[in-house]
């Protein structure tokens, strides 16, 4: 071989080695796909990136999100699921609608799941511990703590006759919520009043029943339709002064009363660190669902002081946060 050749060929080594390393070191994309808007979960996003930092993860270094919002309108899932698989990305980050119409769009691309309703139930997955197919993720399973929501509104309310049950009949297991809180009332001899909503327009005629029918305390059901529209839950609830308790403590923030339930900032935590295992090379399906380890009682004094309502020492002294 000629000199002059050795040296062309050695040259052109050089340049296809450093493109070859750049090609390898191709940034990944991650899908995170909600059925709700976008503002009333900043928080959730910004635990999310928080799990990817933990794994060595960060957004627009040597990771991208592409973030899709379906603004409460479940008829908007999948076209914004097989936008999402259309731009190829590594894994899907979804909420439980958002995960369903995920699932439906492709069965290759992993899913991390982010859910409040039991995976299996759903038919997300078939068995907890071991997935399989392409879907994990975080369950913060909020239907069994609903009993709990509503002993610690019996302590709050002991003269209290009848309690309301404000739900989301879109959520996939309101009914669910709806007869395992009606049993567990008849129990400790509490009339259970229910209020379905669907919409948005829905939510001041159920609250003018709920007032009509005499209840003295109120129990804001779960889904994300509901979170989205916790401010003015809240609202309303201090309007018609209902003492009433929520799934979330960002409600309690917003001036609600009370709330007990799983952390959704620390399950989308968690979720970002699964989406770190799973880009670097592990199975979804071998991936167990994680259950919740952490669980919140937060009370808002001030709002307890509006309402007149003396909050008991016992409660007052389990809760984990008190906001003044």
């Amino acid at each position: 071989m000629r000199r002059r050749n050795f040296i062309a060929l050695l040259g052109g080594a050089a340049v296809a080695r450093p493109l070859a390393a750049r090609a390898q070191q191709a940034v990944p994309t991650i899908g995170f796909l909600r059925s709700t808007n976008s503002a009333p979960f900043a928080g959730l996003v910004t635990s999310f990136r928080r799990g990817l930092n933990e794994a060595g993860l960060v957004e627009g270094r040597n990771v991208t999100v592409e973030y899709r919002w379906a603004d409460n309108q479940p008829d908007r899932l999948a076209a914004l699921a097989d936008e999402l698989v259309g731009r190829k990305v590594a894994v899907i980050v979804a909420n439980a609608e958002a995960a369903h119409a995920a699932k439906a769009a492709t069965a290759t691309i992993p899913i991390v799941f982010v859910v409040g309703v039991d995976p299996v139930a759903s038919g997300l997955v078939t068995n907890l511990n071991h997935p399989g197919g392409n879907l994990t993720g975080v369950s913060f399973f909020d239907v069994p703590l609903a009993a709990k929501r509503l002993s610690l509104l019996n302590e709050l309310l002991p003269q209290v006759a009848a309690i309301a049950l404000l739900f989301d009949a879109n959520f996939a297991d309101a009914d669910v919520e709806a007869r395992e809180l009606d049993a567990a009332a008849r129990a400790i001899g509490r009339q259970m009043t229910i209020a379905k909503v669907r919409t948005e327009d829905e939510f001041d005629s159920a609250f003018a029943t709920i007032v009509q029918l005499g209840a003295g305390g109120l129990l804001v059901g779960s889904g994300p339709f509901f979170n989205s529209q916790r401010r003015r839950i809240v609202a309303l609830a201090i309007r018609h002064a209902i003492p009433a308790i929520y799934v979330l403590r960002q409600s309690v923030e917003a001036g609600g009363l009370m709330s007990y339930g799983a952390s959704q900032e620390d399950a989308y935590r968690r979720a970002g660190i699964y989406v770190s295992r799973i880009l670097k090379g592990e199975k979804p399906g071998d991936l167990p669902v994680e259950l919740p380890t952490k669980f919140d009682l937060t009370i808002n004094i001030a709002t307890a002081k509006a309402l007149g309502i003396a909050l008991p020492p016992t409660l007052l002294a389990r809760a984990d946060e008190v906001i003044e």
